[in-house]
């Protein structure tokens, strides 16, 4: 029997144990596999691991997506983009110019076609900012689990949004993130006391400054040793 005899249930099961970039391949064979390869059902779960991969064409963004992960481990996470922007050099800016809004237009697209999102986990998103997640908040309203990792311009509007929209959110991460307060978590505790929450180092991190204000040279150097 060749593959294509098979019917369309066998073949998602098949296509179900490969890689993206080995489904897209696949699918460039034949229209039969290019049909399979664009069928929402196949695309329930989604894991990318630099915003690089956002901008391919190897995956499909539908309604049966229910678990989405975005981990980006770099040294350029800690180096560039987590610094705050009006103390990076020209070389800095026009790194984070090439990626900065890559996550958040994607993002974006997954408040527009994936209302049934159950679980989102966003780490080392640098640019990520508070209206990306209260916009997702207010599009995705399945959603139950939210994780958000070292993502520095995430501060206590999110958790604004998450009692405000998070209706069926049931688990909230804010590790690592500097800007959010022990004031905000204690208001989502309050607020909503059925909501699982963790914020390791968060609340006892260095916030950003303003330029306009002198920071003393001990915390300079602190938050230098923190991301060195």
């Amino acid at each position: 029997m060749h593959l294509i005899q098979l019917n369309h249930e066998c073949l998602l099961h098949l296509f179900s144990f490969l890689d993206k970039d080995s489904r897209r391949s696949l699918s460039l064979t034949c229209h039969q596999l290019r049909d399979v390869f664009l069928d929402p059902c196949l695309w329930s779960l989604l894991h990318f691991s630099s915003p690089c991969q956002l901008r391919r064409d190897n995956f499909v963004l539908g309604p049966s997506l229910r678990y989405l992960t975005i981990c980006w481990y770099s040294s350029r996470v800690l180096k560039v983009c987590n610094i705050e922007d009006w103390l990076k050099s020209s070389f800095q800016k026009d790194i984070c110019s090439k990626h900065e809004s890559v996550v958040s237009t994607f993002m974006s697209h997954v408040c527009q076609m994936c209302p049934n999102l159950f679980s989102l986990t966003l780490s080392g998103c640098g640019h990520i900012n508070d209206q990306d997640v209260i916009s997702l908040l207010r599009s995705c309203r399945k959603l139950c689990r939210l994780h958000l990792e070292n993502c520095v311009r995430i501060t206590d509007c999110s958790l604004e949004g998450v009692v405000a929209h998070g209706d069926s959110l049931a688990e909230l991460k804010v590790d690592f993130c500097r800007n959010v307060t022990q004031a905000g978590l204690q208001a989502v505790a309050e607020k909503r006391p059925d909501i699982q929450l963790s914020a390791e180092r968060s609340a006892g991190m260095i916030p950003d400054s303003k330029p306009e204000r002198r920071v003393p040279l001990r915390r300079v150097l602190h938050k230098v040793l923190q991301f060195s």
